[in-house]
């Protein structure tokens, strides 16, 4: 049977980050993948001119279509934009029999809000419950917890905050601390790195939807948490470490890199 993979997040023109570096990943991966768009924008390597979130109707009505006939192995979720949005894929969640990995899109990499602050509070109470795994980096950790994070003792107290808003693991994205480059899980009670040398690179835009998009995959393939965290690690890893030096702002990743 062939692995099925959805993505249900934004839209980025110049294909680094969103929908398009989630259908890329999934490709190389190895899995099928569908997508659901939620938003679209004006961007690129440089800058985020506009972001227009869609009708919530038409967003429900692409994931009932692909959900009838497709159904996945396994789902994530990105840029989502609206309160409306998020009340009605958290409606259908409630209901996934497939993994669900949850990508707290907030900020995009030009700093521009993606996420309003009513949503934030939405996303919390209604989608993270459904979540078998959330993705935050630092600062989208430190907005769900309520906590700032500034070293390895912070990540690990916000990790067990944001793991008592429902979803069963919490993956806190350190690379933007000093050293390594360090991620922690927070799983059953028990903490797990993952960590591997820091890239001194501009072109990482799009690797928080690289990086999720590839666990997703290998969820989608039957892969367990931890055995998906570490093969998505060394792909972005390896995605930023290759990367074209496309653009002329923050570039993207290296979404065909081989591991």
């Amino acid at each position: 049977m062939t692995p099925i993979a959805l993505t249900i997040a934004g839209s980025d023109p110049s294909g680094g980050a969103g929908i398009q570096a989630d259908l890329k990943t999934f490709h190389q991966r190895n899995v099928y993948g569908m997508s659901v768009l939620t938003l679209l924008t004006v961007q690129n390597t440089r800058t985020v001119e506009a972001v227009e979130p869609l009708a919530p109707g038409f967003v429900l009505a692409q994931l009932d279509s692909v959900l009838e006939d497709l159904p996945p192995h396994a789902a994530k979720t990105g840029a989502l934009g609206a309160c409306e949005i998020i009340e009605a894929i958290a409606q259908r969640a409630a209901h996934f029999s497939f993994p669900l990995v949850v990508d707290p899109v907030m900020i995009s990499k030009h700093g521009t809000p993606l996420l309003p602050e009513e949503a934030q509070k939405i996303l919390v109470r209604e989608l993270l419950p459904h979540a078998a795994l959330v993705t935050p980096n630092l600062y989208e950790a430190s907005v769900l917890s309520g906590r700032q994070i500034k070293d390895p003792s912070s990540m690990r107290n916000a990790a067990k905050d944001i793991a008592q808003l429902g979803p069963k693991a919490v993956l806190i994205k350190g690379g933007h601390l000093s050293g390594k480059a360090t991620d922690l899980l927070y799983a059953d009670g028990l903490f797990h790195s993952f960590s591997a040398p820091r890239i001194e690179t501009a072109h990482t835009h799009g690797t928080g939807c690289t990086f999720s998009a590839a666990i997703t995959a290998e969820l989608a393939k039957g892969a367990g948490v931890m055995a998906a965290i570490e093969t998505a690690k060394k792909y972005i890893t390896r995605a930023i470490e290759t990367n074209p030096g496309l653009g002329h702002g923050v570039g993207p990743v290296n979404h065909n890199v081989q591991v």
